[in-house]
C-alpha cells in the first residue's frame, strides 16, 4: 500500500459556511498524521464561490486545499459530489479519508466507498493507528453493547465516518499550505438530480454540543407531566436539555437532544442524568464530560459505573427540592 499516502478531509459547508465538524476532523486528522510521520493534511473542499474558505482550512490544520469550485456543486447532491471526489481518491491515492457522520457525509461517503472500492467503517467514536500503519476505527456494535474496533488492511483509501463532537476543533495556526483549485467534470446523468427548494431549521441559540452543562433525562421519567422537572431544573441552572431515544420516541426532545451512539458527543463541564440507565448507547455520548452526576432509582443501574456522583432515589423527590433551593438564589 506505499502508493497511497496522505489524510484527507471532506469539508461540509452550506452556503459558504462550513460545519463545526469539518474542522474536528482536521484536528483529527493532524494527530493521525503525527502518528503516521507527518504525512500530508489535505482538505476536500466542494461547493461554489468558496475559494476563499481555503485559508481557515490551512489554519485549522489542512497543509493543502483541493477546491473544486463550480455552479453545479452549489447545493450538495450525491451523484455530482461523488463524482468528482472519486476522481480525486482514484488520481491521488490518499491513505485515509474521513467525512463527518452527519446526513450529508453518511450519504457520500458509502456511494464513494462502493465507487472507489473500498471499506468504510461510520459513526466512529474513536480514530487511532495500530503500529503498521492500519487505522483503527472505534466502532459501538452489537446494539452499543461492545466496542468494536475495525480495520481495512487491503484497502485504500481507510474510510470513516466521524460523530460531531468526538473531537475539538484545534487551534489555530499560521496557514502556510496552499489551496488547489481541481478540474470539475460532471457528466450528464450527474445531473439527474436537483435541489428544489430550502428549508431551513430554527436552532436554540445554546446548542447542546456547546453547552457547559446539561441536564439529560430518560426513560426512568415515565410521563410528560414528569419531564417537566427536567426542564425547570435546566432552566433555574442556564443548561441544555438533553435525553436518551425513549424521550426522543415521546416527543419530549427533537433529534438535535439526543445523547449518544446515535445523537450527540457532548463535553460539558457539568451533567446531570435523570432516570438514565446508563447503555453504552448513551454513555459514548458523555464519556468526555467533567462531572457526572447521576439520578436514579436503581442502584444497579449502569450510569452509577461512570459517574462522579450518585443519588439512588426518586427524582420526584429530589428534582424539586433543587429546583426550589435554586430559585432562593
Amino acid at each position: 500500500m506505499g502508493d497511497w499516502k496522505g489524510i484527507w478531509v471532506f469539508v461540509e459547508q452550506e452556503e459558504g459556511c462550513p460545519a463545526e465538524v469539518s474542522f474536528e476532523l482536521l484536528a483529527a486528522a493532524r494527530q493521525l498524521s503525527l502518528k503516521r510521520g507527518g504525512v500530508e493534511v489535505v482538505a476536500l473542499l466542494l461547493g461554489n464561490g468558496v475559494r476563499g474558505l481555503g485559508q481557515d482550512l490551512l489554519r485549522y490544520g489542512a497543509d493543502r486545499v483541493l477546491c473544486a469550485d463550480d455552479p453545479s456543486l452549489e447545493k450538495y447532491l450525491t451523484l455530482p459530489y461523488t463524482r468528482v471526489i472519486s476522481r480525486l481518491i482514484l488520481e491521488n491515492n490518499p491513505e485515509i479519508f474521513l467525512l463527518p457522520a452527519t446526513s450529508v457525509g453518511a450519504d457520500l461517503a458509502a456511494r464513494v466507498a462502493i465507487r472507489v472500492n473500498t471499506g468504510l467503517s461510520a459513526h466512529c467514536t474513536s480514530l487511532d493507528i495500530n503500529p503498521g500503519g492500519d487505522l483503527l476505527q472505534v466502532v459501538p456494535a452489537f446494539g452499543g453493547k461492545v466496542m468494536a474496533t475495525i480495520l481495512c488492511p487491503k484497502h485504500r483509501p481507510q474510510m470513516a465516518t466521524i460523530r460531531p463532537g468526538v473531537y475539538r476543533r484545534g487551534e489555530p495556526q499560521e496557514g502556510r499550505g496552499k489551496v488547489e483549485e481541481v478540474p470539475v467534470h460532471i457528466q450528464p446523468e450527474d445531473l439527474r438530480q436537483k435541489a428544489v427548494e430550502t428549508h431551513w431549521e430554527k436552532k436554540p441559540a445554546q446548542t447542546i454540543e456547546d453547552a457547559e452543562v446539561v441536564v439529560a433525562g430518560g426513560a426512568g421519567i415515565g410521563n410528560g407531566e414528569d419531564w417537566k422537572w427536567v426542564e425547570k431544573l435546566a432552566e433555574k441552572l442556564q443548561a441544555a436539555v438533553g435525553g436518551t431515544r425513549p424521550p426522543l420516541d415521546e416527543g419530549w426532545i427533537s433529534e438535535e437532544q439526543m445523547i449518544g451512539q446515535s445523537g450527540k458527543t457532548i463535553r460539558p463541564k457539568l451533567y446531570i442524568g435523570v432516570g438514565i440507565s446508563g447503555v453504552i448507547q448513551h454513555l459514548v455520548g458523555i464519556q468526555d464530560a467533567g462531572t457526572i452526576i447521576a439520578i436514579n432509582q436503581d442502584p444497579k443501574a449502569g450510569i452509577f459505573q461512570s459517574a462522579d456522583l450518585g443519588a439512588v432515589a426518586d427524582f420526584r423527590k429530589i428534582l424539586p427540592l433543587l429546583v426550589e433551593e435554586l430559585g432562593r438564589k
